[in-house]
């Protein structure tokens, strides 16, 4: 069986869709009246959005027109959960970059300038602070101290303050690395300035 579908200009919700999907199989479940099947194509006309009621039960209806309450609630929702898939897309991709010591320092950047007031100078210090100390690879681990990844945090559990994921992901160890200059030195420059005169900082 086959259902063409006539365009209307209303816009339709995940939820009304099921809806909409579950009557259809209910209804295509059942003979017609004369004990036949459906015909091959069946002709559904959607209504417009301003006379959409869905029924619930014999009594109960919700009014899904443009502009109710319930339907408003449902386009937030549905604009809500995109604007959560974009996010998790970025940050998706933030890891994935900085997994090579150039993507690092391009989310590392990134991160200083959306995040912290540290301008170029301040990123020249800490470029030559975790190239010291990491060369920018997450998975440098020093097997005397026990210092882990970029920023070589010792006791590496540390970074569980920003996630649990440090030891595999590279923008936690970023993250963790920049909330520790600025709580113990407040700049790059400084943390850099401490690790030229102490060979850690």
């Amino acid at each position: 069986m086959k259902f063409v579908v006539r365009k209307s200009t209303a816009r339709f919700t995940p939820a009304l869709w099921t809806m909409i999907a579950t009557m259809l199989f209910v209804a295509s479940a059942q003979p017609s009246a004369s004990g036949l099947d459906f015909p091959m194509t069946t002709r559904l006309t959607m209504p417009q959005s301003s006379n959409l009621v869905a029924k619930i039960g014999s009594m109960n209806q919700i009014d899904l027109s443009e502009g109710a309450s319930l339907y408003t609630q449902l386009r937030n929702t549905q604009n809500l959960f995109a604007a959560q898939v974009a996010l998790v897309a970025s940050v998706s991709r933030q890891v994935e970059m900085a997994r090579t010591p150039f993507g690092a320092k391009q989310v590392a950047k990134q991160i200083m300038k959306a995040e912290y007031n540290w301008g170029d100078t301040q990123f020249t210090c800490l470029n030559r602070l975790w190239t010291k100390e990491s060369h920018w690879n997450y998975k440098a681990h020093n097997y005397r101290s026990g210092a882990h990844g970029i920023p070589q945090a010792l006791p590496a559990k540390k970074m569980e303050v920003v996630s649990s994921d440090w030891r595999t992901n590279p923008v936690t160890q970023l993250r963790w690395g920049f909330r520790y200059i600025e709580d113990r030195y407040k700049t790059p420059c400084s943390a850099w300035s401490k690790f030229k005169r102490s060979r850690y900082y």
